[in-house]
């Protein structure tokens, strides 16, 4: 397939619907993208065709349905360069692959006094599961500081390493800023540091390659949602040494291999971690998304998005009135495909009814990153666009115009 976005956009169905009377400009895919047809008939044919619980069945829908999943599991491994299909745990999402690592991992690791280092432009999936986990075991929370340019303060990180501490998580991409965090850098750093490293890669993972046995990370999460696949089900890839130390989190069918009275014994990986009947056709769908995805080639999908991102802050760029966060268009290749503003003396929630109005679809708020937001940015809220690989520049130009009405609307000089 080559990257042709007219192309592209003939296979997401939503693309070609209105929003309030408009064409729909759909902007809001840091928050979750659109699903190829590809994806919506894989998990249809799923249900139509072969629909039964994996691994249990000596039937050959059953036998279908968990070579599915498996192939699934087998081509997300391949997708971020892991070794094996025993390194890849599905779960719902993001969220709950940081929080069973804290409840797991850093439940067995982490004591009184111990620190735990993260970062002030996290979203709160990698924020909340920290404060609980500190809390838990008198542990200290230590945040590396952003500076001027919207990039983590290396400076600043390579001192608080010298508390030593035992997690450092951090995000491979801003979902506010856009800033690509230099994530083998970190990890070395950290390492050296005797610390165990978790990369957020929600952002980062469907818009950009990824490996990460380049990286060195032992733990790595992102979700199906944002890369074109079905909602409810993410990935926690770690080392398999890690995971082989790591107690279950849930207890239940299939993460077993013998249960008596009183004690029980553990499947092997990756079952360990995958209690009860999982979300098959989640599996499948993401399957099927990854599948769409390898044959755009990520780094297309990369240089699309940057291309876009570069005219957009192009755009912008000395419009009175408007105020863009994120690094500058001189490091554009260290920036992701988000665009985070604010318009002068009108509320993000404001600018976005506006947008609905014009039938473009944009994020407005705090974008679970309230730290950041609120106190490292002083901003209430912000309003966001975010591209994809089904965004062309006239998108963009639809959402200049929509701030313009914005600014005519509000008075804003």
């Amino acid at each position: 397939m080559t990257f042709d976005v007219e192309e592209i956009r003939n296979d997401f169905p939503i693309l070609k619907t209105a929003m309030n009377g408009k064409p729909l400009v759909y902007l809001d895919n840091a928050a979750t993208s659109q699903k190829p047809r590809q994806v919506i008939s894989a998990v249809s044919r799923y249900y139509k065709n072969y629909n039964s619980n994996i691994h249990r069945g000596l039937y050959k829908i059953s036998e279908e349905a968990t070579h599915g999943y498996i192939s699934s599991k087998k081509s997300a491994a391949k997708f971020i360069s892991a070794n094996s299909e025993r390194e890849i745990i599905y779960l719902r999402n993001t969220t709950e692959a940081i929080n069973l690592v804290a409840l797991t991992f850093g439940e067995q690791n982490v004591g009184r006094g111990d620190h735990i280092l993260i970062s002030k432009m996290e979203h709160h999936s990698n924020i909340v599961p920290w404060q609980l986990l500190a809390k838990r075991k008198g542990a200290q929370l230590d945040y590396v500081e952003l500076k001027d340019d919207a990039f983590l303060d290396m400076e600043d990180y390579a001192k608080k390493l010298e508390a030593r501490p035992k997690i450092v998580s951090l995000t491979h991409v801003s979902n506010v800023l856009g800033t690509i965090n230099d994530a083998g850098a970190i990890t070395k750093m950290a390492h050296n540091a005797g610390a165990t490293v978790l990369i957020d890669g929600a952002q980062s993972a469907p818009h950009m390659p990824v490996s990460v046995k380049e990286m060195d990370c032992d733990f790595f999460a992102f979700s199906s949602h944002k890369m074109l696949g079905p909602a409810g089900i993410g990935i926690l890839y770690a080392k398999e040494g890690l995971l082989e130390g790591m107690q279950p989190l849930y207890g239940g069918g299939d993460m077993i291999k013998s249960v008596d009275l009183y004690d029980s014994t553990w499947n092997d990986l990756p079952w360990k971690f995958e209690a009860g009947t999982q979300n098959i056709e989640g599996a499948i769908g993401f399957g099927a998304a990854i599948k769409y995805l390898k044959k755009l080639g990520m780094e297309n999908v990369r240089n699309h998005e940057k291309g876009l991102t570069r005219y957009a802050l192009e755009k912008l760029d000395g419009v009175s009135g408007i105020n863009v966060y994120g690094p500058g268009i001189d490091r554009i290749g260290e920036r992701a495909g988000v665009v985070s503003f604010s318009v002068s003396g009108v509320h993000a929630h404001d600018v976005a009814q506006v947008f609905d109005s014009e039938g473009i679809a944009i994020r407005s708020g705090h974008h679970c990153a309230m730290p950041l937001v609120t106190q490292s940015l002083h901003e209430s809220a912000l309003s966001r666009m975010s591209f994809y690989i089904y965004n062309r520049e006239e998108e963009v130009d639809k959402a200049i115009a929509a701030i313009m009405k914005t600014k005519e609307t509000f008075h804003i000089a």
